[in-house]
């Protein structure tokens, strides 16, 4: 029942995950080829899926209107054509109680980043990523695209112990921009809103 998903549908959707992310970036989401990813990009943005912007040194992709319609339309025909969908309801409903308990701890450590809230917050974090293994294998038996969310997610609480950043900080694959990354996947999957 496990489905690899296409080279094109995984460089949509690595834009839509990323939010705004340079070539390499996209590619390295899905472990794409950087060569082939620049072309598809090229490509998409010549059908209008996605769009090139650039702020001061800063510049990188990010989805259309079109690029969001049919992006959710494959990942619909995706999960449609693997009998997932029940799977993916199931892992979204598990996935919500342990979203309050991520979106809990990661507000309190960023509006008061003490020692006392950071422990706690790891504390918090620690429960959900034990929690997040089970949920991963259970989509990534239907999609392998779900894989290294548990990986990522670990890593980054392993790595908050030297430096809080890695709880919550947007320039780095924190705590937090995993699990909002793993959030907009599923919401994407199912064709759901925030």
């Amino acid at each position: 029942m496990t489905q690899a998903s296409t080279p094109d549908l995984l460089t949509l959707h690595a834009v839509r995950l990323t939010g705004f992310g340079d070539t390499p970036e996209v590619a390295a989401r899905f472990g794409l080829r950087l060569d082939e990813t620049a072309g598809r990009l090229e490509a998409h943005r010549a059908a209008g899926r996605v769009a090139r912007s650039a702020f001061a040194a800063v510049s990188g992709w990010s989805l259309t209107e079109e690029g969001r319609r049919l992006g959710e339309s494959l990942l619909r025909d995706e999960i449609d054509a693997v009998g997932g969908r029940e799977i993916v309801v199931e892992a979204h409903r598990a996935f919500v109680p342990l979203n309050d308990v991520v979106a809990h701890a990661c507000t309190t450590v960023q509006l008061d980043p003490s020692p006392e809230n950071h422990e706690a917050a790891w504390q918090a974090l620690s429960g959900v990523a034990a929690d997040l293994s089970g949920l991963e294998d259970r989509l990534a038996d239907c999609l392998t695209r779900f894989e290294g969310y548990h990986r990522r997610f670990a890593t980054a609480l392993f790595r908050s112990d030297d430096d809080p950043a890695w709880l919550t900080g947007t320039d780095v694959d924190s705590c937090h921009r995993v699990w909002f990354e793993l959030h907009e996947d599923l919401i994407a999957t199912l064709g759901l809103s925030r």
